[in-house]
């Protein structure tokens, strides 16, 4: 019978409880306060009947509140976290109305505008799917016709960033580094030789030719500049004598052109969530302290302009040069055989650290895993300046702390699928945690909670839920 009543009517029982249960127990103190008072002993008679009624108001006020909190507050939230996870994440899950049974009419309200919202969504991508099928095909003749050309062709901005790279850029690049999007071209090529060739572009609008040192100082590779239009940025071309592809490998377009137009000097606090460029990783280990126990696999994706940037990721095994416990084998599937011949944690650290160079960190838990890489980088002599965000704090954020806020908890409300074979390793649980803040951006973002540093003021309202590391 409860469960049909309206909401408004629910909230003036509770009310009405407060009303009732209040007199009942004034009445109860004054009259134990009158038996007192037979006795001829005032003070204790007013004492008896102040505790009485204080404590037993303060009580029944807490028991109500546990009560509409537990039946009305929780539930209001989960219905709102809902339709925001419908109308900005394009979460298609349906409402528990379960959780909602007492919010009246609210939470089938609230189920048939979100179903409109993500009708609608639909509606709208399926459209601007049917019309970008045609780009896309271009896309992929475009790709054909760079990757087949002889040369390795990288945009980059005014502020030196990569904005994007062919198939046969990107085997350049990997013979220096892991290549990567809205990264520094210094992290590749000499600083001296790019900016006196810049500077030389700037000049006389020409092609400027130039030889420059990749920045391990093992290559040297003769390099064309040529200018782009209004002085964005511009194109370097390399010779393919530098690279050998073989003919049936991967040669993906990597771009974003907005990165042309990005911003230079900006603090990371004050830039949009949804302008950063993060490095969302994992871990997996012997054990769960981080002081003595070691690291075994390091998974790490890329996520530029709110978007996970397919081919840049990095995945490595680790020699712990200790037993991996059967205990913890069981969870993560990682033998003492399938690590016997895989790089030292310090070899693998300095990899991870070049690849997260000048990004956001991300991890769930972080304070767990950057555990590990602040004492291992005190072994390889890295410094860790990022910035780092917390996938769990964020989803406290945009949930309510009172919510479950594990992985599986977040990949299952946010949709997210992980494939049972990728759960508990390292580049399957960072990718799932990368598709969670891609949901959760935009969410965030429609409670104005826009720049990085708007999300770490709200994050550290949830200190006691994790260490803030910012």
């Amino acid at each position: 019978m409860l469960v049909n009543l309206s909401l408004r009517l629910r909230v003036f029982l509770f009310f009405a409880l407060m009303g009732l249960g209040g007199v009942g127990l004034f009445g109860l103190a004054l009259y134990f306060g009158y038996e007192a008072a037979q006795e001829g002993d005032l003070t204790s008679a007013f004492a008896q009947a102040a505790i009485i009624a204080g404590f037993g108001l303060m009580g029944m006020v807490m028991g109500v509140w546990l009560l509409f909190d537990e039946n009305v507050a929780k539930p209001i939230e989960r219905v709102a976290a809902r339709m925001r996870a419908g109308a900005h994440a394009g979460v298609n899950h349906h409402m528990d109305m379960a959780g909602a049974r007492y919010l009246g009419d609210l939470g089938p309200a609230a189920e048939a505008v979100t179903r409109q919202l993500i009708e609608a969504s639909m509606n709208t991508a399926g459209a601007i799917a049917t019309k970008t099928q045609k780009l896309e095909l271009e896309k992929e003749r475009l790709t054909k016709l760079l990757t087949e050309i002889p040369l390795a062709m990288i945009l980059v901005n005014s502020n030196h960033q990569i904005v994007l790279y062919d198939g046969q850029a990107a085997a350049v690049l990997a013979q220096i580094q892991a290549p990567r999007l809205n990264t520094d071209i210094f992290d590749y090529f000499d600083r001296k030789a790019v900016e006196a060739a810049w500077e030389t572009l700037m000049q006389t609008g020409e092609e400027v030719t130039f030889r420059a040192l990749g920045s391990a100082k093992r290559q040297n590779f003769e390099i064309r500049m040529k200018p782009l239009d209004s002085g964005t940025g511009y194109m370097l071309i390399i010779e393919s004598s530098e690279v050998v592809l073989a003919p049936d490998a991967s040669r993906p377009l990597i771009y974003d052109f907005e990165l042309l137009e990005q911003n230079e000097g900006t603090s990371v606090d004050d830039l949009k969530l949804s302008e950063l460029t993060y490095c969302v990783f994992d871990t997996e280990t012997t054990g769960l302290l981080p002081h003595k126990d070691e690291v075994v696999q390091i998974g790490a994706v890329r996520v530029v302009r709110n978007k996970i940037v397919e081919g840049e990721e990095m995945e490595s095994l680790v020699n712990p040069l200790v037993p991996i416990p059967a205990a913890s084998t069981k969870v993560h599937g990682i033998t003492d055989a399938m690590v016997q011949n895989a790089p030292m944690i310090e070899d693998a650290t300095r990899e991870f650290h070049e690849f997260a160079r000048s990004t956001v960190l991300v991890a769930h838990n972080a304070p767990f895993d950057m555990a590990f890489m602040h004492r291992y980088g005190k072994r390889a002599n890295l410094e860790w300046p990022n910035p780092v965000l917390d996938t769990v704090l964020a989803s406290a954020v945009v949930f309510g702390a009172s919510e479950t806020h594990t992985v599986d908890a977040l990949c299952e409300r946010l949709g997210v699928v992980i494939p049972s074979t990728l759960r508990h390793t390292a580049i399957g649980d960072a990718r799932a945690t990368a598709e969670v803040l891609c949901r959760l951006i935009p969410m965030l973002e429609a409670r104005g909670i826009e720049t990085f540093g708007d999300l770490l003021q709200h994050t550290r309202k949830h200190g006691r839920i994790l260490k803030d590391l910012n």
